[in-house]
């Protein structure tokens, strides 16, 4: 079923201010893993495949986080949900794992230690996800 919802309060609220600057956030990243996981596998695949692989599918769940905040409707929002709690899920198992277990990543990640190289942004931006979906733009509003 499309997600055709009409534009909503919910919506209204991604189109503006903090939920605009979410969505910047969310693409910034995208496009930063991305291109940085696709350089490193592109030149420098045989020293650390599992790092870039893993920069890469963090660049493209920000990219699917980001579609599914800037839109409007049950489906996106769900998609997000998903999309943010899986990026939760990556960020701490990765970010453990490279303290722990600093031979597996002889590369760093986007994750890697909780994504100290971004600032921790990579740990504190799938928080600030769940919380607008669970809080701002919840789920049964349609």
């Amino acid at each position: 079923m499309p997600d055709t919802a009409p534009a909503s309060d919910a919506a209204k609220t991604l189109r503006t201010g903090p939920g605009r600057l979410l969505v910047a956030v969310y693409g910034v990243f995208a496009l930063a893993a991305t291109a940085r996981g696709a350089y490193q596998l592109a030149t420098r695949f045989d020293e650390a495949p599992v790092a870039y692989l893993l920069s890469v599918l963090a660049g493209v769940i920000y990219l699917v986080a980001a579609v599914g905040l800037a839109r409007a409707g049950r489906t996106s929002r769900r998609v997000a949900l998903v999309s943010c709690s899986v990026e939760m899920v990556g960020v701490l198992v990765v970010g453990a794992a490279s303290l722990l277990l600093p031979g597996v990543f002889p590369d760093d990640t986007v994750w890697s230690g909780f994504g100290s190289g971004y600032f921790f942004i990579p740990l504190v931006l799938p928080a600030l996800g769940l919380w607008w979906i669970l809080h701002v733009h919840r789920l049964d509003r349609d």
